[in-house]
This record gives structure tokens, sequence and C-alpha cells, in this order.
């Protein structure tokens, strides 16, 4: 039973990863601004980790992290040295910064969301609310690291692509996290709690709801 049970968390791990590919790689999924691409690929991260589990919300983070990193090199933006270690301005320890932006930021979506789903669920928080405030929260975590991380490592080359001053670096930062952030957050509560409401009563009829990686018992390990 747990050998049937791993398998199918890993076929719909494959799929929601595939799904999260294809979304990275169509205009919906990575949306070109002037200086930033604003996405919508932590969606699908949100409800993979809210169905399947923390551990599938990191695989699928990390899916995303990838897709961030091909799309920032093979279409750079102003801010792309930020998300791949190939348009690095500073060398290996910019490389590394930029895979933690791209990746690292990302597999902390589905981490969060998927320990906060589990949280919510034991706090009996309504289904409707749970999902709504699991989105918002995910959708958040990816703005305000991402954002974060870019102010604390990348501070002198976002005020040279932006050509204002370091000190101003905070304030620019904060209002992307409230210009796209926040109506990021708002969309990403509303499309969870639709999208997910609806796969989990669909997917209750055959048990495999909530199906997080199976943990082998002590009589299997022996």
């Amino acid at each position: 039973m747990n050998t049937k049970k791993d398998l199918r968390w890993t076929v719909s791990v494959a799929l929601m990863a595939a799904i999260v590919v294809l979304l990275a790689n169509t205009p919906l999924g990575m949306i070109q601004l002037p200086i930033i691409k604003a996405t919508t690929v932590h969606i699908p991260v949100i409800i993979g980790a809210v169905i399947l589990g923390p551990l599938a919300g990191a695989i699928l983070g990390a899916t995303f992290g990838i897709c961030s990193i091909v799309s920032n090199t093979m279409t750079p933006t102003l801010l792309s040295f930020a998300f791949s270690p190939f348009l690095s301005t500073t060398g290996f320890v910019g490389a590394v910064k930029a895979v933690w932006i791209a990746v690292g930021c990302r597999i902390l979506i589905g981490v969060a969301a998927g320990w906060l789903w589990i949280l919510l669920k034991k706090v009996k928080v309504p289904q409707p609310v749970g999902l709504a405030v699991t989105g918002f929260v995910g959708s958040m975590v990816n703005t305000i690291c991402v954002m974060g991380s870019i102010y604390f490592l990348f501070a002198q080359q976002y005020a040279e692509a932006k050509e204002v001053a370091v000190s101003a670096v905070f304030g620019l930062v904060m209002g992307t996290v409230t210009a796209a952030g926040i109506p990021e957050a708002i969309a990403a509560a509303v499309l969870v709690d639709v999208i997910g409401f609806a796969l989990i009563k669909s997917l209750e009829k055959t048990g495999f709801v909530g199906l997080s990686k199976p943990q082998k018992t002590a009589e299997q390990k022996s």
C-alpha cells in the first residue's frame, strides 16, 4: 500500500512540475515588466504544497526557480543578474546569490505554504479561508524573500540598474512589494481558494487529497 502511495505521490509531483514548467514558458507565467518579471508560477507551487505536502512544495518551488534562471538568462531584464548565475556582475559570489534568490526563495514558497496549510487544518480553520490565507501568505513569501534578498545582497547593483542612490533602494523595494507583491498575493489567494477547493473536493472522492509523501513504518525499515 505504501509503495502504491509513493508512486501516486511521485507521479502527482511530476505532473504538477510539468504544469509549473508549462506555465513558466507562457506569457501568463512570467509577465515581462520594464525592470522585473512578475509571476504567477508560484500558484501551482502553493496548490501542490497544499495537496501533496511541504516536500512536494519544495520540489515544485525548486522547479519554479530553475525556470526563473532559464527565463532570466534567455530573455534578460535590468535585474536578471539577481536571478541568473550566468549573468553575475560580481563573479562566483554573485552567482551563488542569484541561485539563492531564483531557487532558494522559491523553495521557501512551497515549504511555507505546505506547513501553513497543515497548521490551519490542525486548528480547524474553515477550508475556503485556509486556502485563501495559504495562497496569500505563499505569494508574499515569494515577494518578500526575493525583494528582501535583492535589497540585502544586490543593493549596489540594483541602484545602478535603476540609476538611483543606494539610499533609495529600500524605498524602491518596498514600492515593488506594495505595488506588485500585494496584488499578486490577492490574486493568489483567490486562485488558490477556487482551484484548490475544486481539486480537493474532486480528489476527496478518491481518498487521495492531502497525501504527503508516505513514511515507512519501523517494521518496513527493518
